[in-house]
């Protein structure tokens, strides 16, 4: 039977089990579990869900953009988006490698027992910051943050809450937990 593993990446983490540069915290210094891999990529600034899977199947499922399997963030941004700022995200834009995929885009309070980040993120009392939940169900590269700077409003703070049925609910940074696969 195949594994399926749900973790809480925390900031400053690479998405990978091995680094060639000694000294930067990996995936491996979380999950000790022989033959996981990531089903998909969190930048080393972002934080939230990594699912990991010994089955190449599931992962393929999971991380390909053709599944369309929904992805939500939580993105913290410079400024407050007005309504046509979260109508460019929500209709697809063009980044400097295409057209992306149509996403949810919608204000948030930010969220309830938020965790804090080390270090924290810059504040700068003349500018506000909101809260934004990103829907994608695609993922590129950075998208989340090339999006919202595109729409001129930078990401601050990125967590991944979910990735299909699954989310971060219960998972302080750092822990993870095994679950039954689909």
């Amino acid at each position: 039977m195949s594994r399926l593993i749900l973790l809480h990446k925390p900031f400053d983490v690479l998405c990978q089990f091995t680094d060639r540069e000694a000294g930067r915290a990996t995936l491996a210094d979380y999950v000790p579990v022989p033959g996981v891999y990531p089903a998909g990529r969190l930048d080393r600034d972002s934080e939230g869900l990594v699912v990991l899977s010994d089955d190449g199947g599931l992962i393929a499922t999971l991380s390909q953009p053709r599944h369309k399997m929904p992805k939500v963030y939580w993105a913290q941004v410079e400024g407050e988006p007005d309504d046509a700022a979260l109508r460019r995200l929500r209709n697809g834009l063009t980044l400097k490698d295409g057209p992306t995929l149509p996403a949810g885009a919608e204000r948030m309070v930010e969220p309830a027992g938020l965790w804090p980040r080390t270090p924290p993120i810059r504040f700068r009392a003349a500018i506000p910051t909101a809260w934004l939940r990103l829907t994608l169900k695609e993922g590129r590269n950075r998208q989340v943050r090339r999006m919202t700077a595109a729409v001129g409003f930078p990401t601050l703070r990125l967590i991944r809450w979910s990735v299909g049925p699954w989310t971060l609910e219960g998972l302080a940074p750092g822990q993870w937990r095994e679950v039954t696969p689909p």
